[in-house]
């Protein structure tokens, strides 16, 4: 394998390898389960800009360190920020657009990994990739609603065109997980393998992805995500109301109700 030219920022919670030929693995690497914290939420954005620029990548693999694929924000960590603190909220929804907006736009095609549970920002990474591949006995889950926010990140701009309305409506209101089976029967991944296939298979198809015309493969991804360029103010809309949703009393019932190990008792009446 040739040297690389392009030089990567140092990212504190992303691993970077090469498992084959023009293919770069990001491998996200942040305590037992991945949980994303500020520092993490911004390198998830700014990486993709990076691989844009590296002419020795032609394909990426994007997959969770250990036995998690990522487990969604840290919210020890977040939620006492962005629910008292006005600037940080405007940053992590300047972030969040980010992490989205540079993943569409990435010109190399990116294949998820999907090697354990992943949730909230990680279902990010795991659905947004070009090509989604997920272990068996993994779960996906969107709990926004759970923890008192709109289903904002990512889940409005593309689990309607993945699993269509109906599904989309059920699990991002409910909450409810999705095995690999369950996700690749209504087309929310594009394939389900045994556990410990995946790697392999990731591989496999990022190495069969590099090989072929560079130019026919991004123009083909630039394409296909127009359909989520003309969503963007849907997307927009849902990052916007997750975001005042962080100001809000029902996360702050959410987050005192895990402390407490108990159902949050939300207020039922509401003025939106």
């Amino acid at each position: 394998m040739r040297k690389k030219a392009l030089k990567y920022t140092d990212f504190e919670s992303l691993k970077l390898d090469w498992p084959a030929e023009r293919v770069l693995r990001v491998t996200m690497s942040r305590g037992k389960v991945n949980a994303i914290d500020e520092n993490m939420h911004r390198d998830l954005g700014t990486i993709w800009r990076e691989i844009d620029r590296d002419r020795d990548v032609n394909a990426v693999i994007l997959t969770g360190a250990g036995k998690f694929f990522c487990g969604g924000g840290d919210y020890h960590d977040l939620e006492p920020k962005i629910a008292n603190d006005v600037d940080f909220r405007h940053m992590s929804w300047k972030d969040g657009r980010e992490y989205v907006r540079a993943m569409i736009d990435c010109n190399k095609p990116i294949i998820s990994a999907i090697n354990g549970p992943t949730a909230g920002g990680g279902v990010v990474g795991a659905l947004l990739a070009d090509i989604s591949i997920m272990a068996r006995s993994a779960k996906i889950v969107d709990a926004h609603t759970k923890i008192g926010v709109a289903a904002g990140d990512h889940s409005s701009i593309i689990w309607p065109l993945l699993c269509g309305m109906a599904k989309a409506k059920y699990f991002l209101m409910t909450s409810d997980p999705i095995g690999g089976e369950e996700a690749e029967r209504i087309g929310l991944v594009t394939m389900c393998v045994d556990d410990d296939q995946v790697e392999a298979k990731s591989i496999e198809v990022a190495t069969r992805l590099a090989k072929m015309s560079p130019s026919a493969i991004r123009w083909t991804k630039y394409s296909l995500n127009n359909w989520l360029r003309q969503a963007w103010p849907i997307f927009d809309t849902s990052l916007a109301l997750e975001t005042l949703g962080f100001a809000g009393d029902d996360i702050k019932e959410a987050m005192l109700a895990h402390q407490e190990k108990r159902e949050p008792n939300f207020n039922p009446v509401s003025s939106v």
